[in-house]
């Protein structure tokens, strides 16, 4: 028996841990028997949907689980909602728009203990699901498909997603956050319902897929990859996607969440070379290889030293907001960030720096003061060097207070999510 599930408008809003779809009832297979749940996100899919459910309940029939089909509706206008209910699916209706949104409404409402998502538009062979759940069962949290390995059929990715798109992106993913996984975009998957809660999924759109593996890798969940064919989408309608929108989403997204690539190791290149120049031309010009080395590298060292500082700084902050969120990135970094005199070190650290500077300022003032005709060219490296080490010092001291911030609502915010965890089962008794 099918059954329509409609959530509440700030559904797609609301933080994952609090989602709860309403009860099924009566959605003709008992919660606890179901063992697999094929989740599809839909849009206007009537051509292609009564193919997918009916590959999903085939494919349960002939391994012998007990399964279900739930098709997360994100607005149809066609007949999509009308044809999964006579073929038995249970339908979400999710009404804020976005890939991301639709399917965590789907998962939210899955009854299954393993969940696989994958497209209503029959370009993934949902009768091949026996790979996906074997490795669940083999232990694995994370299944993802790869269509490079498993093989494109002709016309099913077009050219600039296959060649160009996919593999920038994946590269750079796997550079960037360390996941060892070589399709980061292939849309069908299978997890299990406690790895999808410990994945802790936000994003409403397309980059929702990117977000899923990230999320996967940096709570330690045990991924594995294997062979998925892609083959041509029989809709009848234009792709929801859009290549050069959703692909800036995607890196984005990615970049975003990779402080150390972003921020930390390009700061600290431009920090330690600023640093160095400055300490060479304190003093004043010089030759460098045989090349004059004068106020025009002195500027350049200044700006280098602030940026690079910035950069780092920046990254250390993302580094706390996201291990935050993720345990599992609490490195020594953050560690020390986090630490009880952080803040007293960070204020110390940049008043000192700032104090070496206006103590260069105060001998240059002394020296133009006690002989007002001295022409002053010779002090203007140290000046330059001055202002910068000022700065630096005054930079550094007041992100003190921000980190100091962002510590103290990291901690009243656990606070808060382990006094209602206390109070929750009191509610139950």
């Amino acid at each position: 028996m099918a059954i329509d599930i409609l959530l509440r408008r700030d559904y797609g809003h609301t933080p994952l841990p609090n989602r709860v779809a309403p009860s099924a009832g009566g959605n003709g297979t008992a919660a606890g028997r179901i063992r697999v749940s094929a989740v599809m996100p839909c849009l206007n899919e009537e051509i292609t949907l009564p193919l997918c459910i009916a590959k999903a309940q085939r494919s349960f029939a002939e391994l012998g689980i007990a399964g279900q089909v739930v098709v997360a509706d994100n607005g149809s206008t066609d007949r999509s909602v009308e044809i999964a209910r006579q073929f038995g699916a249970k339908v979400v209706h999710e009404p804020v728009r976005g890939y991301g949104s639709a399917l965590m409404a789907g998962i939210a409402a899955a009854d299954g203990d393993i969940i696989i998502m994958g497209d209503a538009d029959d370009s993934y062979d949902w009768s091949n699901i026996r790979g996906f759940i074997a490795k669940i069962e083999e232990g694995y949290e994370f299944v993802i498909g790869n269509r490079f390995k498993g093989g494109i059929m002709p016309h099913a990715m077009p050219p600039l997603h296959r060649y160009l798109g996919n593999p920038v992106l994946s590269t750079i993913a796997r550079l960037t956050c360390s996941v060892p996984v070589g399709d980061f975009h292939c849309g069908m998957r299978a997890f299990t319902r406690d790895a999808f809660a410990r994945m802790d999924l936000q994003t409403p759109g397309m980059e929702f897929a990117s977000e899923m593996v990230i999320n996967a890798a940096r709570n330690r969940l045990r991924i594995v990859e294997i062979p998925t064919a892609l083959h041509p989408d029989k809709r009848n309608r234009p792709p929801h996607l859009r290549s050069f929108r959703d692909g800036w989403r995607h890196l984005r997204f990615i970049l975003t969440y990779a402080p150390n690539h972003v921020f930390v190791m390009p700061g600290l290149l431009m920090f330690v070379a600023g640093l160095l120049l400055l300490g060479l031309l304190a003093g004043g010009p010089t030759h460098l290889l045989g090349h004059f080395v004068g106020p025009h590298f002195l500027a350049l060292a200044s700006l280098l030293t602030l940026i690079g500082f910035n950069f780092i700084t920046m990254g250390v902050l993302a580094k706390v907001i996201m291990a935050d969120k993720h345990a599992s990135l609490r490195g020594r970094i953050v560690r020390w960030a986090t630490g009880p005199f952080a803040m007293e070190a960070c204020l110390l650290g940049g008043a000192a720096t700032a104090v070496l500077g206006l103590v260069l300022d105060a001998c240059m003032l002394f020296k133009w003061l006690a002989n007002p005709a001295l022409p002053m060219e010779s002090t203007v490296h140290l000046a330059i060097v001055a202002t910068t080490l000022i700065v630096l010092g005054m930079d550094g001291a007041f992100s003190a207070f921000f980190l100091n911030l962002l510590v103290r609502e990291g901690e009243r915010h656990h606070g808060h999510a382990g006094h209602a965890g206390h109070a929750a089962p009191c509610a139950r008794r």
